[in-house]
């Protein structure tokens, strides 16, 4: 087993991951001229003196570090003398600190890293979409090293699994611990979304009002299921995709506190964990446990920062996302008790269907074989999933109406 895992840059971090099998660290300045797979404002912020310390930190621990260079889409700067010259400056630095590896999403990257760096060991990300074998081995054709196949619709067809492993020959890696859709229709509107929000001098500053996030997160409140139609996969599974093949699996979430983060690692490295699935794998949504949010703890001028854009947003509505992020457990330290639990143990036996079933194939209203499974496995608070959903359908009609930014449109009757 090889793990590459999210660091959040603090210092306990790395001590905190040794006796694991952990082979690198995966991150990114908050904002660089190209960005990546999250926005500025759910990254704490980071110098470059700090990002190259870790490096040398991470390095003298015998783990390695590989960089985001992730985005998905870069606004065509890319094809300009500006663009360019930031794309390269960005490079020679990395090289400069001793970056051992980046992983990218565009096939120009990958293209131009491997002729002019050719000391950069290249990753595939999950915002490239592999979820075919000639995709694969058409990137690998550019030189990947490792490419992470993209976990959405790839994650549970065991069939498509083999036969990646069979004809490609660089390194894949599967990305284990995350909670979307399964063949999410708002994935790629969201790649483009997170990429823009944290490239530096993009209109949008960093500041992102996540729509898809708003209703990825609202659809699995109002209808269970969706969180075991996810495309995780629980430590307790992770022997079935090694006898296909595979030994580099991906860990996530970048903005997690320490002990989550150790906490993920030690579950997978032991293929087994007794709690919340969510646990292992929410990203920046409810928190689970004791620990104190993130977000929270960043201070009074970052949440003012990040929030307070009266220029681009109505500051008035703007309050009921901080109203719907407190609810969730985001930015409160009061919570106690996770509002939403899967109990993992009560998945036992869940992913056998999977072995001879394409869920691609299939209608989920008609299969439902899901249903059962979130019955028995999931706990929902109901006054915290009614009191939520309200919320959630109040900003998302501020979204729709023009109403977060102080432009309301007379509703009109269609002919």
């Amino acid at each position: 087993m090889r793990l590459s895992v999210a660091t959040n840059f603090e210092p306990d971090l790395i001590e905190a991951l040794q006796g694991y099998p952990v082979y690198e660290l995966f991150g990114k300045l908050p904002a660089d001229p190209l960005g990546g797979g999250r926005a500025s404002y759910m990254l704490s912020p980071l110098p470059r003196r700090a990002l190259a310390a870790h490096i040398r930190d991470a390095h003298r621990h015998g783990i390695r570090f590989n960089y985001l260079l992730n985005a998905a889409c870069l606004d065509n700067r890319e094809w300009t003398q500006r663009g360019q010259r930031e794309i390269r400056r960005l490079l020679d630095w990395l090289a400069e600190i001793g970056v051992d590896a980046v992983t990218v999403s565009l096939p120009y990257l990958l293209d131009l890293i491997k002729r002019c760096y050719p000391q950069f060991q290249v990753t595939v990300g999950v915002f490239a979409g592999v979820d075919h074998v000639q995709k694969a081995k058409m990137w690998e054709g550019l030189g990947a090293d490792c490419i992470t196949l993209e976990s959405l619709s790839v994650n549970r067809r065991f069939s498509l699994l083999a036969g990646f492993r069979e004809h490609v020959r660089c390194d894949l890696m599967l990305l284990v611990n995350t909670n979307c859709l399964q063949s999410c229709p708002f994935s790629q509107a969201h790649m483009v979304a997170l990429s823009h929000a944290s490239q530096a001098g993009h209109p949008s500053r960093g500041f992102l009002l996540d729509y898809c996030f708003l209703w990825c997160t609202r659809m699995k409140l109002a209808d269970p299921v969706n969180y075991i139609r996810s495309d995780w996969i629980r430590p307790e599974d992770l022997g079935h995709y090694e006898a296909l093949g595979y030994d580099r699996f991906k860990l996530a979430e970048r903005n997690a506190p320490t002990e989550v983060m150790a906490r993920r690692v030690r579950a997978y490295s032991q293929r087994r964990y007794d709690g919340n699935l969510l646990d292992l794998v929410q990203g920046w949504g409810f928190r689970g446990g004791q620990e104190p949010s993130r977000y929270f703890g960043r201070g009074l001028f970052w949440r003012l920062a990040t929030f307070l854009k009266p220029w681009q947003v109505n500051p008035l509505r703007l309050l009921a996302i901080r109203r719907l992020a407190e609810a969730q457990g985001m930015l409160s330290p009061l919570r106690r008790e996770p509002p939403v639990v899967i109990d993992n143990r009560a998945l036992d036996g869940f992913l056998e269907f999977f072995f001879h079933v394409d869920c691609h194939e299939r209608d989920c209203e008609t299969c439902r074989y899901c249903h059962p499974w979130a019955e028995r496995a999931v706990r929902i608070d109901p006054e915290f999933r009614q009191e939520v959903l309200r919320q959630y359908d109040e900003i998302l009609e501020d979204l729709r109406s023009g109403a977060m930014w102080r432009y309301v449109r007379k509703k009109t009757v269609p002919p």
